[in-house]
């Protein structure tokens, strides 16, 4: 009877060489397997900044190496293309002139994972971003804001730390408290949340429609604290502080007319109701005692007030199906996009 031979079996160095062999044969026959890493585009919209441009492009080409670096140029009259293209970022040229016109056109062009927007004035921190752009990985968030920590005396300019706190206390009292510094400049975001906003502001407006854009959809969002710098000498900020600060303001009241029409419209209802009802109290004093209304122009007044109460009531009524029948169109578009990792 003939023996049965011995099976050999593999030492323990010869199973990992299989493993990684077999590693090494998915990776290269099935790609589409293989983990990628987020693909990182920083967004830069420029107007007259040739002092500054370069020296932002280098900063964030150090802090994150394998990001694609943007610089939209918003006609600008100095060599600001120029200077961020020698520093190794694609221009590309936006003709409508205003940052909120820059941003729509960056989010709609550009495709990637995660989005940094940035101002091209050297004032926010590029060593910051690797962790912003982790909390929005490792929190699953849609939105990180760069909260501003002055570094020197002149990081604000007068009426600006004040402007900056009011209009945020107002839009935390319009649409709830999520952001201590609405008007950063300095944020990342996840792909669905750029491909479902819909740009609507020209301006400097664009942080506050930002902003309330995630707090209409409940997208999760923080806020981190990053060093805020004073301008290079050279570099001139383009933002007007009573003429923005009116328009930021405006902006404000526009969104909570068409994202809560029915507060909006009830308010000026209510209001319209008592003074209507304040002018008809001396009348209808002075019919039940005499059976006379002498005043007929004030009665004509009171009730046309109050058609007008009931008009103002019935139409924020109307505006708020439509308001609700859209976000939530809003909101599908912004689940129809995966969640980053």
């Amino acid at each position: 009877m003939v023996a049965a031979p011995e099976i050999r079996r593999p030492l323990r160095g010869d199973l990992a060489s299989m493993a990684q062999a077999l590693q090494d044969f998915a990776e290269r026959e099935f790609p589409q397997v293989a983990v990628a890493s987020p693909r990182v585009a920083v967004l830069v919209p420029c107007y007259n900044e040739e002092a500054t441009v370069a020296r932002v492009v280098a900063d964030f080409r150090v802090a994150l190496p394998d990001a694609a670096i943007y610089v939209y140029d918003n006609n600008s009259v100095d060599r600001t293309a120029e200077f961020a293209r020698n520093a190794g970022a694609e221009v590309r040229h936006e003709r409508r002139q205003g940052k909120g016109q820059v941003v729509r056109r960056m989010f709609a062009d550009i495709d990637a994972d995660v989005y940094v927007l940035v101002d091209g004035d050297a004032t926010y921190d590029a060593a910051s971003a690797p962790k912003l752009i982790a909390a929005l990985i490792d929190e699953h968030l849609d939105m990180v804001v760069g909260a501003r920590i002055d570094q020197a005396q002149g990081a604000w300019r007068p009426g600006h730390r004040t402007g900056n706190w009011l209009l945020t206390g107002f839009l935390s009292a319009v649409f709830g408290e999520a952001f201590k510094d609405i008007l950063s400049g300095y944020r990342v975001f996840s792909r669905r949340f750029v491909k479902t906003f819909p740009v609507l502001s020209g301006g400097f407006e664009i942080e506050t429609e930002l902003s309330v854009h995630a707090l209409e959809l409940a997208m999760p969002v923080k806020e981190i604290g990053t060093p805020y710098y004073e301008r290079p000498e050279g570099s001139v900020s383009k933002l007007k502080t009573w003429r923005d600060g009116f328009r930021i303001l405006g902006t404000i009241l526009k969104l909570y007319r068409s994202e809560k029409p029915l507060r909006f419209f009830g308010a000026i209802s209510i209001g319209l109701a008592v003074l209507s009802v304040g002018l008809a109290i001396p009348l209808i004093i002075t019919f039940v005692e005499t059976g006379l209304v002498p005043r007929f122009p004030t009665a004509i007044l009171s009730a046309s007030l109050m058609i007008v109460a009931v008009l103002a009531a019935s139409s924020g009524l109307v505006l708020d199906t439509v308001t609700r029948g859209r976000r939530e169109m809003k909101l599908l578009a912004y689940l129809a996009h995966p969640a980053l990792g």
